[in-house]
């Protein structure tokens, strides 16, 4: 948002009254800025002051009470131009940095432990999400063996999540054949759609894999169903409850519309899958959504390889803690985003080969 000319006592006079009502929910009035604030004018200035600002519509006058409180884009000004940045206490770093070292090979788990941890961090309601894909590609493949007629196929896709079949082959596998097919899927399937796998394809596979070459008809079928099966997002919501805590949240009428909205999770998919990639701060009528117009949600796209996998954010009032809650969402997002770096296939061909060798 531009200047808008505001003086320099105005911006400290509306930066004065955002962080006062943040931190009491209550109207301002110019007796507590001179009071509390320590800025260098008097009451009567501040009034003048006040009422500019409102008239500029940045503040609003509550028909029960002669103070202000920030109107949406006071909010706005206050984010975009106002807001100091947040030291992150040591505990709420380690927090962060506990929770992520949990070896963890699924997407969706990182993201229920990732929403928990944000919603206990800010006192917010934490929602991750998984956007919507309507077909993926594999990053990585692992065939491991099971016993000498069954093999455990794994696939890490493109949106980050681990799928695993077990399948029957005839013909018999080991360590050797297992191997072989890792090699060759990996080199030849890596980033491909199920499109592009194509009978030439399928063909050098087969005469690369040699005398293991029927190990193909049984993985092939899978890895096309993987890669066409559609998803439709995910969405983890924790600590709903906290909103109640907030007079902003206290109509029941509301407040259960939103939680239809939450619950259909539709609404949020879409929300944070047109996002931008860095953090993303949406301040009540700003959502396209009308039920979350009381609300303020700030999230991050989680990233992997280069691409959004997800994204990690907080639902609350308006008047939410803005500076904490964008160095939280910010801390949490990269630490994920840095951790889906890390390969989780070995971590399940480690576990099952434990398994086989009695060392579990």
């Amino acid at each position: 948002m531009e200047n808008m000319g505001l003086s320099e006592r105005k911006k400290q006079i509306l930066k004065a009254i955002v962080e006062t009502h943040i931190s009491g929910g209550e109207p301002v009035g110019s007796k507590y800025i001179v009071e509390n604030k320590q800025l260098a004018c008097s009451s009567a200035t501040i009034r003048n002051e006040m009422s500019e600002l409102e008239e500029l519509g940045f503040l609003e006058k509550p028909h029960t009470s002669s103070g202000r409180v920030p109107s949406e884009q006071g909010y706005r000004f206050y984010v975009d131009s106002l807001l100091q940045h947040y030291a992150m206490t040591a505990s709420e770093v380690a927090q962060i940095n506990q929770i992520l070292k949990v070896k963890m090979s699924e997407l969706d788990g990182i993201l229920e432990k990732a929403s928990k941890l944000a919603s206990n961090l800010t006192n917010y309601t934490g929602f991750a999400v998984r956007p919507k894909y309507s077909s993926v590609t594999v990053s990585k493949f692992e065939a491991i063996e099971i016993d000498e007629d069954n093999l455990l196929l794994v696939m890490i896709t493109s949106t980050g999540s681990v799928k695993t079949h077990r399948l029957h082959v005839d013909g018999g596998c080991n360590r050797e054949s297992l191997g072989l097919l890792t090699r060759v899927l990996n080199e030849n399937l890596v980033g491909l759609g199920s499109e592009e796998i194509t009978l030439p394809i399928l063909v050098k596979l087969e005469n690369e894999m040699g005398e293991f070459a029927h190990l193909i008809n049984p993985v092939i079928k899978v890895i096309y169903d993987t890669m066409n099966e559609a998803d439709d997002g995910d969405l983890r919501i924790s600590g709903l409850n906290r909103l109640l805590q907030y007079p902003e949240f206290s109509d029941a009428e509301r407040f259960g519309q939103l939680l239809s909205a939450l619950e259909s999770k539709e609404d949020i998919v879409n929300l944070v899958s047109s996002g931008k990639d860095d953090v993303n701060v949406i301040i009540g009528s700003e959502c396209e959504y009308k039920v979350m117009d009381n609300s303020s949600v700030i999230y991050k796209p989680i990233k992997k390889n280069g691409r959004t996998v997800g994204a990690i954010g907080v639902i609350g009032p308006l008047r939410m803690d803005y500076a904490k809650v964008l160095a939280t969402i910010e801390e949490l997002g990269d630490n994920i985003s840095d951790m889906l770096g890390e390969n989780p296939i070995k971590q399940i061909g480690d576990k099952n080969a434990g398994k086989q060798d009695g060392t579990e």
